[in-house]
């Protein structure tokens, strides 16, 4: 396999609108980005991921984009842009930009020229058909509740928007649209970014026909129907040859709908592709059948191991893997499979960063997480501003499915806006996000869970994310190495092995508060413990604490 940097790398991710205010509007900025990078780069971190800064009217939060090529005014200004991206590679950072090309704003010129009339040049550049028996043009859902077609009283026809109906989608089978964005990606390269993260990039080729989806695949039917199309590979690559192999760049590809199959073609070694993809099943293990995400399905230690080791063997030696908990559409880890009472937060915090970090893959991680950020604890559905979370809870609602009651419950488990209340800097007020009014509430719980209290406390989360990330970057072991699933059945522990070469890692996590015991492998029991959540000297106890977590390091045959 041909050595890459971005597989060696560790990837953190930036929402901007809640990172670092620098003007007092409440609102994080690119200023506020820059002032913060020297945080990214003590982390250890190699590359930043900055969520959406381009033009947008906000309708999801900047991935309705109206400008490609110009910077939201809450955000700053191309300077402020040019300036942040000078910083972060003086400092020895890439930035990967969020590349949201399904689709558009319906505030985007070619929109507006578009529904100007059939006969606009940029009309073929969305999708419109006409009502069929009076109504949608097929029965597909939108991802954010209700129905995926907007009617256009002007020209009698229907277009197809999979997500908010002021994001439109764009029509890939049009060569005009691709040229476009392939423009449009060549001016950000040519500025000197470091590659993309690509929004739900699995959607852009629609089956042929636009056939109704399975009516019982409740919200994200459209998933069913148009994740992988029949020229998403076709597209991809010509992206590929057009624009990404004339740079040395990561990619990642937000692709729902991913087999193991897809993801062998999308982020095949042979780099005609992606770098990599990232796949949802881990984070939708408690979906209900009903409600999907929005319910109270329940999270079982043996199904995540499964799922996780389905992935590290199935892209063994074809694809690579993107590793991550968080980001900004998931509600936070240590809420979701740690613990987050006083007592726990911060052991489980780290033993899921150590689960994670020592997997083979490019691990990514999201503001905040590298604290132990916790979800938020809602009182009330006004209180959110999510346009995802809003739009699928009222929706069933509605159907009778859920009481508001519940409602706030299962936001306060599953919201997006769990990711995107402010970072937590300090324990001043507004936790030195803002000197305005934040755009969402602060976790009232920041004047315990702070970067300053953490970046200055030898044994914080903070300081053991340094150290995962160091190793990471010391041990080629744990960028390459084979790994290998035990006790897939045991309910509490999740433990694995690494092997490359004459060397071998035996990973163990106690998922619980329960004190298990578990006889550590002869062979690993002279090892080195390379990290530690907690106070293990010898490699050979059998006695798991409740969330402990370790890293046995061995050499088993002399180097080559």
């Amino acid at each position: 396999m041909e050595k890459k940097w971005w597989q060696k790398s560790v990837v953190y991710q930036i929402y901007p609108r809640s990172f670092q205010d620098s003007n007092g509007d409440g609102i994080g900025d690119l200023k506020g980005i820059t002032k913060r990078l020297p945080y990214v780069k003590e982390l250890g971190a190699d590359v930043i991921w900055l969520s959406p800064v381009y033009q947008s009217p906000n309708d999801d939060n900047g991935y309705d984009i109206s400008d490609y090529q110009a910077i939201m005014t809450e955000f700053g200004t191309m300077e402020d842009f040019d300036e942040m991206l000078d910083c972060a590679h003086s400092l020895g950072l890439k930035i990967v930009m969020d590349l949201v090309v399904n689709h558009t704003s319906d505030e985007h010129a070619w929109f507006r020229s578009a529904r100007s009339g059939k006969d606009s040049p940029y009309r073929d550049f969305y999708i419109w058909r006409d009502p069929k028996n009076g109504g949608e043009p097929n029965n597909w859902g939108s991802c954010f509740g209700g129905s995926a077609w907007e009617y256009d009283e002007a020209s009698g026809q229907y277009f197809l928007h999979l997500f908010s109906k002021k994001q439109p989608d764009l029509n890939w089978d049009n060569p005009a649209v691709r040229d476009a964005v392939f423009d449009m990606m060549d001016w950000w390269l040519r500025k000197g970014i470091d590659g993309f993260r690509m929004d739900v990039i699995s959607l852009i080729s629609k089956p042929a026909g636009l056939p109704d989806g399975d009516a019982g695949s409740g919200p994200y039917a459209p998933f069913s129907v148009s994740a992988n199309g029949p020229h998403i590979h076709d597209y991809l690559q010509e992206m590929n040859r057009r624009v990404l192999s004339r740079y040395d760049i990561m990619t990642v590809g937000e692709t729902p709908g991913l087999t193991i199959e897809e993801a062998g073609r999308f982020s095949n070694l042979d780099g005609r592709e992606l770098s990599m993809c990232f796949q949802f099943e881990h984070t939708s293990l408690d979906e209900d059948p009903v409600r999907g995400r929005y319910g109270f399905g329940s999270l079982v230690l043996t199904e995540l191991k499964e799922n996780l080791s389905k992935w590290q063997y199935g892209l063994e030696g074809r694809a690579w893997n993107s590793l991550y908990w968080d980001n900004h559409d998931q509600p936070r880890i240590v809420s979701r499979w740690g613990n987050d009472s006083a007592e726990w937060r911060e052991k489980s915090a780290k033993m899921l960063a150590t689960c994670l970090h020592m997997m083979k893959g490019t691990p990514y991680v999201y503001q905040g997480e590298e604290l132990g950020m916790t979800n938020y604890p809602w009182e009330n559905l006004g209180q959110i501003n999510d346009i995802e979370s809003l739009g699928n809870v009222r929706s069933l609602m509605e159907r009778g499915l859920l009481t508001e009651e519940e409602a706030v419950e299962v936001m306060r488990r599953q919201s997006r806006d769990n990711a995107r209340t402010p970072m937590q800097w300090d324990a001043s007020e507004n936790a030195g996000f803002t000197e305005g009014t934040p755009w969402l509430p602060v976790n009232p719980a920041f004047r315990e869970i702070n970067a300053a209290e953490q970046t200055g406390r030898e044994d914080s989360v903070f300081n053991y994310y340094r150290k995962l990330i160091a190793l990471r970057k010391q041990y080629d072991i744990i960028a390459y190495g084979r790994y290998e699933l035990l006790e897939s059945e045991d309910p509490d522990l999740f433990i694995y092995t690494r092997e490359l070469g004459g060397e071998k890692l035996l990973v163990v996590c106690n998922f619980t508060e329960k004190e298990r015991v578990w006889q550590i492998p002869e062979e690993f029991a002279d090892g080195e413990i390379l990290i530690t959540n907690d106070e293990r000297t010898s490699a050979a106890d059998a006695v798991i604490r409740p969330y402990e977590s370790f890293v046995i390091y061995m050499i088993t045959a002399p180097k080559v």
